[in-house]
């Protein structure tokens, strides 16, 4: 019979040291063979510090011909896993995490209106916008606000829509800088 292994790329392992095929692995077989097989042991963590393992495809493969032999093993995902494991879930300090959101968020906000402003100076927006005034209403009038509160906005908005982030439904379809 056929057995069909997709390992993932890493795991997170928290508490527990046995690691079996069905925490590293999707399995696809036939009838009770699945669950036989999701249950072979991988391997046993020791200690009480975090620390990384490495298991291959291969590990997975030998395990499960030793416990299960006769038949045919196929991998259709990654050749190695990286077990993550911690002997107990960390709790994050919730003040330390608000201060890292407000910290890059700052940072962010700081960065993209400087690249902003920086653009408008280079293109000499406000003169832009003083001939499209002068076009459209024949006057001479320095920072005309009624062109550029609509810009700022539609700029806002422009921004918002692009990366579709409070939007519910999301449009595959469409390009997304978040899609990688």
């Amino acid at each position: 019979m056929n057995i069909y292994i997709k390992p993932q790329k890493k795991i997170n392992i928290t508490g527990h040291s046995d690691v079996r095929i069905k925490d590293a692995a999707e399995v696809l077989a036939e009838g009770g063979l699945k669950s036989r097989v999701e249950n072979i042991k991988l391997i046993t963590l020791d200690g009480d510090k975090k620390k990384n393992y490495l298991i291959s495809v291969m590990d997975i493969t030998a395990k499960t011909n030793s416990a299960l032999p006769g038949h045919t093993i196929n991998n259709l995902g990654e050749t190695d896993i990286v077990i993550e494991y911690s002997p107990k879930e960390e709790k994050q300090n919730s003040l330390i995490l608000w201060v890292k959101v407000i910290f890059v968020s700052v940072v962010l906000l700081t960065g993209s209106a400087t690249a902003i402003m920086s653009f408008h100076s280079d293109a000499q927006i406000s003169t832009v916008f003083e001939n499209y005034y002068y076009i459209f209403f024949n006057e001479k009038i320095e920072n005309p606000m009624l062109i550029d509160l609509p810009y700022s906005i539609g700029l806002a908005l422009g921004i918002i829509v692009f990366f579709n982030h409070f939007s519910g439904k999301k449009n595959n379809r469409r390009p997304d800088p978040n899609r990688g």
